[in-house]
């Protein structure tokens, strides 16, 4: 066995190198494992089948915070393994991604219920260009008791489909553990979750960043006899915990499926009402609009407005690509929305000015809510709000990115 030093960064782990290493691998298999024991050696048995059967230059990276002896198995089986505290599944990975020398990385758990002699299918689909492969268990087969019926008739499938539906994704089964990608692209991921969501943001920062994506089918098993799920071992509410987690990590990676055109309907139907009534009341046979209905909809519209551009801002936050940057660039080119905002300020003030001469010719008093000066001055209040919004929004827009690329840089 060899030690070695971990970076400056890393001062809590610790590598373990076995005695017949591997040079310059093609691929890291890269796993997490937490006393894993009764499964780890035929586990590492099926790696190095799935290397031969694949035909490439491989390392196994086992990621340990055990307390029993899966370390020494995994060392004495011709594994690297990386010691870390005990932090979480998605902080594994973040702690194993400077000691990867692969190019490629199929990851996955150490229980033998993913069957890691189907690597080549990853590989292959890597080696053809795609930086994302996703393993799933409804492609391929699932033996009976390997999934709780709960997890595969209602958890997974309803999660997945609130994926797709908020990124227009076509994922099978998002929660597979068995996934391949690139190291640059995981190392572009800059992966953040520390449990088990890390899973979902993986996913969720794979259509963000417009990554090749596919995926393979692949076999997944039952625990065997005498070994606890790390699932179960956490009770019966750890799986509602975890299902919670990939849910809250959805929102905040796609707070702008939330946003944007919610928003926009609430603008759109916000400015209606405005726009119609800045003329004056609206009867519509039996119904009257008045100044209720128009602070009504300078609500919407207000309220629709902001969505919107949080909307933006939280697109441009994930924007790994510069697409919604050139996007807001093409829309909202500095000079000219400057000149709009200000033209609409202008048109706010002409609109609300009458209302104040009014009150000051009048003994300041305010005219009665069915007076024409009434409803173009909320209009113009509206216009106001809408301005500033813009202009708040406008220098958001072009500092973000320029915070981003010298945080990148």
């Amino acid at each position: 066995m060899i030690l070695s030093a971990p970076p400056q960064s890393e001062q809590d782990t610790e590598l373990l190198i076995p005695l017949v290493d591997v040079d310059s691998p093609e691929l890291t298999i890269l796993v997490p494992a937490m006393n894993e024991q009764l499964t780890i050696g035929q586990f590492l048995q099926w790696c190095h089948e799935g290397i031969k059967l694949a035909g490439c230059q491989a390392e196994i990276l086992i990621v340990d915070s055990s307390t029993d002896n899966t370390a020494q198995i995994a060392l004495a089986a011709g594994a690297r393994v990386l010691k870390t505290p005990k932090r979480g599944l998605g902080r594994a990975y973040i702690d194993a991604i400077p000691f990867v020398r692969g190019k490629y990385i199929v990851m996955g758990d150490a229980d033998c219920t993913y069957d890691f002699r189907q690597i080549g299918l990853f590989l292959e689909q890597m080696r053809n260009g795609f930086e994302f492969v996703m393993g799933s268990r409804f492609k391929g087969s699932i033996e009976e008791g390997a999934m709780p019926k709960l997890h595969r008739y209602f958890g997974t499938p309803a999660t997945t489909s609130i994926l797709n539906l908020m990124f227009g994704s076509t994922f099978t089964d998002i929660h597979c553990g068995m996934r391949g990608i690139s190291c640059n692209a995981l190392n572009r991921m800059q992966l953040q979750s520390q449990s088990w969501e890390y899973a979902s943001e993986m996913v969720l920062k794979s259509v963000h960043m417009d990554l090749k994506t596919t995926e393979v089918p692949i076999n997944f098993y039952k625990d065997q006899d005498g070994r606890l799920s790390h699932m179960k071992r956490g009770g019966w509410i750890e799986p509602w915990r975890a299902g919670w987690q990939n849910l809250r990590a959805m929102f905040t990676y796609g707070a702008d499926f939330f946003l944007v055109k919610p928003g926009l309907f609430l603008f759109v139907l916000g400015a209606l009402l405005v726009v119609l009534l800045s003329f004056g009341p609206i009867r519509i046979d039996s119904i009257q609009l008045s100044l209720t209905w128009m602070l009504l909809g300078t609500t919407l519209a207000t309220m629709g407005l902001s969505c919107s551009y949080a909307g933006a801002i939280a697109r441009l936050l994930f924007d790994y690509s510069s697409k919604q940057q050139r996007l807001l660039d093409y829309w909202f080119p500095f000079d000219r929305t400057m000149l709009i905002i200000c033209l609409i300020f202008l048109t706010a003030i002409a609109l609300t000015l009458p209302l104040v001469f009014f009150y000051i010719q009048n003994g300041y008093t305010l005219p009665s809510t069915t007076h024409i000066t009434v409803y173009r001055a909320v209009a113009g209040l509206w216009l106001a709000l809408a301005s500033a919004q813009t202009f708040t929004f406008l220098l958001l827009s072009k500092a973000i990115p320029l915070k981003i690329s010298s945080i990148h840089s």
